[in-house]
């Protein structure tokens, strides 16, 4: 039985990218380079800033609304929203924009990050707070201090239920490196790696290496949204939200889910189900995904949550190639994700998630019209469906 269509299903639709340079340093403010990313978007989707009346960004984000409008000439903003949860947020951002449009809050809405974090002195854990947050209190005091410790414990937990362990990882990492290597603003497009590079790596966080981390990079994103009507008259092809979800999975504790029942659902899971309700399409009709990858296990435990794979199989998914470009049956994270192209809390996989279904990616999987993306894993997040009007 066909589902009943929801009143934000294709409503809105992404107008326009853009994006600054990626670098493991740049020279210019944040609240520089998110003017720069949302300016790039709007020339994009050929509209000028005093039409923007919305804007939707990450809790983290240290521009506000009142300063980004200023940079770039907004009009009068009628809808403004922030996000939490870090990398969980992304996917959110373009969900609250396109529900703004479907309920005519706004006419034109940027959501945008923008994120300086080349400098070790600027990631979170590089100095300790006076008092830990609740969870940390029960996990730092032994051991657990960076989010790789935390991920790696989930990734041990998996391999000790399920079997595989590095050789899964390691085509994770190569799959998306693979993919960088074709686009030109990848900070990694020049770095290729190997199999025995990978597994030479130093050791970051049992079972993960170096190249099980996403970069740290300097950069900003923004995308451009307005009603699905609209969009016809912009200059690309349309790009239609399809559907929504976020997920904050019962009993959840931020990253280090080790209390609950099942420390390998997490809210990707809960996110899923809201997904996939509000869709007229499976898992087995996308074409391609973009999935938050922070480290590679997260891409293990989001292709079993979003349904690509059954549970405990997506190690033998990836180690059959299916992430791969030209190859696989599930193509991912095509212009090199976090892992390899920038690591902006994953705004650069809605903007890859745009062009393939645009036609304009580097490694553009051929007849694209339907994408995935996915926000973190292990955090309460969000997901897109993106498709082809």
């Amino acid at each position: 039985m066909a589902r009943a269509r929801t009143a934000l299903q294709d409503a809105a639709a992404i107008v326009g990218i853009g994006q600054t340079e990626f670098a493991r340093r740049i020279d210019r403010s944040e609240e520089q380079l998110a003017a720069e990313a949302v300016v790039a978007a709007l020339d994009d989707a050929g509209i000028a800033p005093s039409e923007v009346d919305g804007l939707c960004s990450f809790t983290m984000e240290s521009t506000d609304e009142v300063a980004l409008a200023k940079s770039i000439g907004a009009g009068d903003l009628t809808y403004f929203s922030q996000v939490g949860y870090g990398g969980g947020g992304g996917c959110a951002t373009i969900g609250h924009a396109a529900m703004a449009l479907a309920t005519g809050q706004a006419e034109v809405v940027v959501a945008w990050r923008a994120r300086k974090r080349g400098d070790p002195r600027a990631r979170p854990w590089a100095a300790a707070p006076e008092q830990q947050p609740p969870h940390a209190q029960w996990t730092r005091p032994f051991g657990l201090l960076r989010p790789a410790d935390e991920v790696a414990m989930l990734a041990r937990r998996y391999f000790h239920e399920f079997g595989g362990g590095r050789a899964q990882l390691a085509e994770v990492a190569l799959a998306i490196r693979g993919h960088a290597n074709r686009n030109p603003a990848a900070v990694m497009h020049a770095r290729t790696m190997t199999l025995e590079d990978y597994m030479a790596a130093r050791c970051i966080s049992e079972p993960l290496c170096l190249f099980d981390n996403c970069l740290e990079t300097d950069g900003a994103l923004a995308a451009v949204l307005v009603r699905a009507e609209r969009a016809k008259d912009c200059p690309h092809p349309v790009v239609l939200v399809h559907a929504f979800g976020q997920g904050l999975s019962r009993q959840h504790t931020t990253m280090v889910d080790y209390f609950c029942a099942d420390p390998l659902r997490g809210p990707g899971w809960a996110c899923a189900q809201k997904l996939w309700s509000r869709a007229a399409f499976a898992p087995a009709d996308v074409d391609v995904v973009q999935i938050y990858d922070a480290f590679t296990p997260l891409v293990l435990f989001s292709l079993e949550a979003y349904g690509f794979c059954g549970r405990g199989e997506a190690g033998d998914f990836v180690a059959d190639g299916n992430l791969r470009w030209g190859r696989g049956s599930l193509p991912t994270n095509t212009s090199g994700g976090g892992l390899s192209e920038a690591y902006v809390h994953g705004f650069n996989l809605i903007t890859e998630g745009v062009r393939q279904v645009r036609g304009t990616s580097t490694s553009q999987v051929e007849g694209a019209r339907t994408c995935l993306v996915s926000s973190g894993e292990g955090v309460p997040t969000s997901a897109i469906l993106l498709r082809a009007a």
